[in-house]
């Protein structure tokens, strides 16, 4: 594992980890967990990642949430743990308790009706070769493994129609890996991570994530907490420890594993 910082010590961090009576780790699920597919219904975690979740999961003094761009119907399935998780989904504005409790923020209604107008348009990107996903509060645009011309035909449609029928008034543009999003305004990750930190205060916590839209995560728990960026090759980041898929990932799971069997 290797720390972007060297002010970052991870032996420090898990030292803290042993001696704190609550921890809380929160992972991204496509990027972080999962490789990218060209069909986001195929992603399946890294192997050996939900073996060393379904151990962690046991102890009494670790909370584990997933918070994720996804919709949490769509995210459970890829996720064959041993009892269900805790989920944010849609960048913060769904929360699947792990009791089965279910919480939908509300949307403010120009956004709401943004998202009902794109749907009178969006079936064009099929058309052009890309897919559209619907989703509680956005709409995700994705280009996986198109060649540059269709991908830049998808975006200028996309743009054209964001622009024209005023959607940029009322939803908020997200670039991210593979893809655009229109997104409700109001929530995100960050969101999220500031909610789970605040019903656990003071425990020791860790974000993992790789995408842009984890930014907002990592700066949420940014002094209250470890940032960690995972993804094969690094770029700018307000995380402070970068971790290289799958092997140095599962290090890590393996050595909080590790400190909760030893506290067992």
């Amino acid at each position: 594992m290797q720390a972007v910082k060297p002010a970052i010590d991870l032996e420090q961090f898990f030292h803290q980890l042993a001696r704190a009576s609550r921890r809380v780790l929160m992972l991204d699920y496509d990027g972080t967990l999962a490789p990218f597919q060209l069909h986001p219904e195929q992603a399946r975690p890294y192997p050996g990642v939900c073996e060393r979740l379904d151990a962690i999961m046991q102890d009494p003094h670790t909370r584990v949430v997933i918070i994720s761009g996804r919709w949490t119907k769509d995210l459970l399935p890829l996720l064959p743990l041993r009892k269900p998780p805790e989920i944010w989904g849609s960048h913060g504005w769904e929360q699947l308790r792990s009791d089965g409790e279910y919480t939908l923020s509300r949307l403010d209604e120009h956004a709401l009706q943004g998202l009902v107008t794109a749907d009178d348009w969006v079936t064009a990107v099929e058309a052009r070769g890309g897919r559209y996903e619907r989703k509680p509060a956005s709409l995700a645009i994705h280009w996986r493994g198109l060649p540059a011309n269709q991908v830049a035909d998808i975006r200028r449609l996309v743009f054209e129609n964001w622009m024209d029928l005023g959607l940029h008034q009322h939803l908020v543009w997200h670039d991210f890996d593979g893809g655009i999003e229109l997104r409700a305004p109001g929530r995100n990750k960050g969101d999220a991570v500031k909610a789970v930190l605040e019903e656990n205060a003071g425990a020791c916590a860790a974000y993992l994530g790789d995408d842009t839209t984890d930014e907002d995560a990592f700066k949420a728990i940014k002094g209250r907490g470890l940032g960690v960026l995972v993804r094969p090759a690094y770029r700018p980041s307000a995380a402070e420890v970068w971790l290289r898929p799958p092997q140095e990932l599962l290090d890590f799971l393996s050595r909080w594993q590790t400190v909760c069997e030893a506290g067992a």
